[in-house]
């Protein structure tokens, strides 16, 4: 996989059951669902059964689901946004680096538990995008 580009919705609290919603409403399979208890993260009692990730696939397209991250303010009308995953870690930085020319870095393109390179940035259009490298 070189470069993959996939929906990413985004909620405050409600992803566990917008993932039941759109396993009724289209048909989708949970190919995955990870907690932030279950990924490990130190986060508050209310927080802890949050959907820190998943993964559903609806016929042969991905669609990832998950609440926001504790401590991140949860932005009204933002709730999609475009995820690009990629191997690479140089191209992950090019593509960061372009996207954020003219827009706004939500969080800078740095290993974290789940990825050795993962940043967010709003373009200058006001799209969000994720950048992602999977763990070889």
């Amino acid at each position: 996989m070189e470069v993959q580009v996939t929906p990413y919705i985004m909620l405050d609290g409600g992803a566990r059951e917008a993932i039941a919603f759109y396993e009724q409403a289209l048909d989708a399979k949970v190919v995955f669902k990870q907690t932030f208890r279950e990924a490990g993260q130190v986060v508050s009692e209310e927080e802890r059964d949050r959907v820190a990730h998943s993964v559903l696939k609806i016929g042969g397209t991905d669609l990832l689901v998950a609440d926001t991250d504790p401590g991140v303010r949860f932005a009204p009308g933002k709730q999609v946004n475009i995820c690009i995953t990629i191997a690479d870690k140089e191209k992950a930085q090019k593509y960061y680096e372009a996207l954020k020319e003219g827009g706004q870095v939500d969080h800078p393109l740095q290993e974290v538990y789940f990825s050795p390179a993962y940043g967010m940035v709003t373009d200058k259009f006001g799209v969000t995008f994720q950048i992602f490298t999977k763990r070889a």
